[in-house]
């Protein structure tokens, strides 16, 4: 079944390749979407694909890499666009 998620992920998430982290594990699941550096020093990533794809993502987020301390994760279910074709890290 599709979804579409957004999670966020705090911690020391950023300055660690997390966002190439979640590319390469989620690129590797056959999902769509984006990860992103927030502001406040968290990482954003909105996902689509099947379900149960997605939640081996948000398994994988709470992990992180090497480096990372994950200290916070938020999930929530999203409207599916169907607008993604790739994932991509987006920059400021």
């Amino acid at each position: 079944m599709k979804k579409a998620a957004k999670i966020v992920v705090s911690g020391t998430v950023q300055g660690v390749f997390f966002r190439g982290f979640i590319k390469k594990k989620a690129e590797g699941l056959g999902l769509t979407g984006f990860v992103r550096n927030l502001e406040d020093g968290n990482v954003e990533v909105v996902v689509e694909g099947e379900r149960e794809n997605i939640n081996k993502l948000v398994d994988f987020c709470k992990k992180g890499p090497e480096h990372s301390i994950i200290s916070g994760l938020k999930t929530e279910e999203i409207k599916w666009s169907g607008d993604f074709k790739e994932f991509k890290i987006l920059r400021f």
